[in-house]
């Protein structure tokens, strides 16, 4: 089967195209230094570090502000609510209407409320507080991902990319180490609240450097389109797609957090059925103007960007639950505290460290095998896992089993997220980076909400009938079959991206010949 031919990506295929610029914006964009990528990142590890710190301060919220059980579920829900709902509608209108400016407005949304979260008097603030720097992360989070793909191009794209795994990897890690430490040196009342005031630094100084460093001249661009009038600008947005598209979400995330009944089952079909309607109504849309729609549903017809971001998709599907029954198996299993548990997941992130950048400089000549390596890691490593349950019992017991686990883990997470990053991006147009971005961390962060309540609840379904050792061990074969259907998605990505470089090569065959 040939390529298919898409109205938006009419250029020859090639991989990491230079996209056609105007003179001025290819002066402005030569050898992105450094100091692009430090106002970039910056936020985006402040906005993970807030997600896995505030997990070991939820105690001491509950003693401080006297907090309920629903109170602290939503402390984490809510901001995870409306990071996934907002991604999409945030992605796209950063492709209309600035990227630049987006990621600004969302930094300052960000830093702005986990100040007011610090301070917060009673439950109801803080988790409304919460929910509105989730709606801050959404809107600079698929702005990094357009900028990359604007600015960067080929292996310096893929160091960008391994770049922000590093960061994913090292704000996910370092997170319960930083509120363990502060939690524990400060007074009861005050230690969550500093949990919260350490965004708050790191996201003035990426403002700062933001304002300084970002070129400006997609804002530029933006404020020529919006000289078509406001009414006419805001219908580029397709806000009927997006209220579909984030109600739908809603729907379908809320018998995960909340609702886990007959009632919770009803809004989750509810929330399916309402995607549907966003897929028909986009899909209308398009046929009859391609840049009508929030997200043009060619996109998905584009096989790199299908198949990599299914692989990555899979992957969060499964493995953020591991860190949850870790923290639960060591702490109430093996009867250690939290700070073992925190040390015991830092070789992850030492791998994610050491591994990720050199992954990405690498993804141009070799990403599919990379990505194929990955998912194998992944699957072994919940093997090893469920090893380290089953020895617990033996006189090979050893938390260092668990700890090789989650090492094997880094290992898979070092591969598998540059790569598939990189390689789902490679043929989607600039002008729609924004949007493509959105629906995948969208995808994403759905996928987790659902896989983390999948594998919790695995667990502590099998505790009362067996021990903690027990548990771990099936909830690890649990990941690891997600993990094998990773593999299997990898391996179709690879043998798609092998086709294209055959059906190129005989192209370009018949070109010379």
């Amino acid at each position: 089967m040939g390529r298919i031919s898409l109205p938006f990506a009419t250029e020859p295929p090639h991989r990491y195209r230079v996209h056609q610029m105007s003179q001025e914006q290819q002066s402005s964009e030569e050898a992105p230094s450094a100091r692009v990528l430090i106002a970039l990142l910056l936020p985006l590890f402040a906005s993970l570090m807030s997600i896995s710190s505030v997990m070991v301060a939820l105690p001491a919220i509950e003693e401080g502000l006297g907090a309920t059980s629903s109170d602290l579920q939503w402390v984490l829900s809510g901001y995870a609510l409306a990071f996934g709902v907002g991604l999409v509608p945030a992605g796209r209108a950063g492709d209309l209407w600035g990227r630049r400016r987006f990621f600004l407005i969302g930094t300052a949304v960000f830093a702005a409320t986990s100040l007011a979260a610090a301070f917060s008097p009673t439950p109801l603030v803080l988790n409304a507080m919460r929910v509105a720097a989730g709606l801050g992360a959404a809107m600079l989070v698929p702005q990094i991902i357009g900028m990359i793909q604007r600015l960067f191009t080929g292996q310096a794209r893929g160091r960008a990319y391994g770049l922000m795994s590093t960061v994913i990897g090292v704000a996910v890690a370092i997170g319960p180490l930083l509120g363990g430490g502060l939690i524990d040196a400060a007074p009861a009342d005050t230690g969550w609240r500093l949990v919260f005031l350490l965004n708050v630094p790191v996201t003035a100084v990426a403002l700062i450097a933001a304002f300084l460093w970002l070129p400006k001249f997609q804002d530029r661009d933006a404020a020529k389109a919006e000289s078509a009038g406001t009414f006419r600008s805001l219908l580029r947005l397709d806000p009927l797609g997006a209220g579909l598209l984030s109600v739908g979400i809603v729907c379908i995330m809320l018998p995960v957090i909340q609702f886990t009944n007959l009632l919770g089952a009803a809004i989750g079909a509810a929330g399916l059925a309402l995607l549907f309607l966003w897929f028909w109504w986009e899909k209308r849309l398009g046929e009859r103007d391609p840049d009508a729609p929030m997200v043009n549903l060619k996109l998905f017809t584009l096989p790199s960007y299908t198949w990599n971001s299914a692989v990555i998709i899979i992957y969060f599907a499964g493995m953020p639950g591991i860190w949850a029954v870790v923290a639960i198996y060591i702490q109430q299993g093996l009867g250690l505290g939290a700070l073992t548990a925190g040390l015991v997941m830092l070789p992850s992130a030492a791998m994610v460290i050491l591994l990720a950048s050199q992954v990405g400089r690498r993804v141009e000549r070799v990403g599919p095998q990379m990505l194929i390596l990955g998912s194998v890691a992944a699957f072994v490593s919940m093997l090893v896992l469920a090893g380290a349950a089953l020895l617990q019992s033996t006189e090979w017991a050893s938390i260092g089993w668990v700890a090789l686990a989650l090492g094997v883990n880094g290992l898979s997470q070092a591969l598998i997220i540059p790569s598939a990053q990189t390689l789902s991006m490679q043929d989607v147009p600039e002008s729609m980076a924004g949007a493509a971005g959105g629906v995948a961390q969208s995808a994403q962060r759905v996928v987790t909400a659902i896989g983390l309540a999948v594998v919790t609840a695995v667990y502590f379904m099998v505790l009362p009938g067996g021990d903690h050792q027990t548990a771990m061990l099936v909830a690890a074969l649990v990941i690891a079959g997600i993990m094998l259907t990773a593999v299997a998605a990898a391996v179709g990505a690879a043998r798609r991206a092998a086709a294209e470089r055959r059906i190129g090569s005989g192209a370009a065959f018949t070109a010379d010949g």
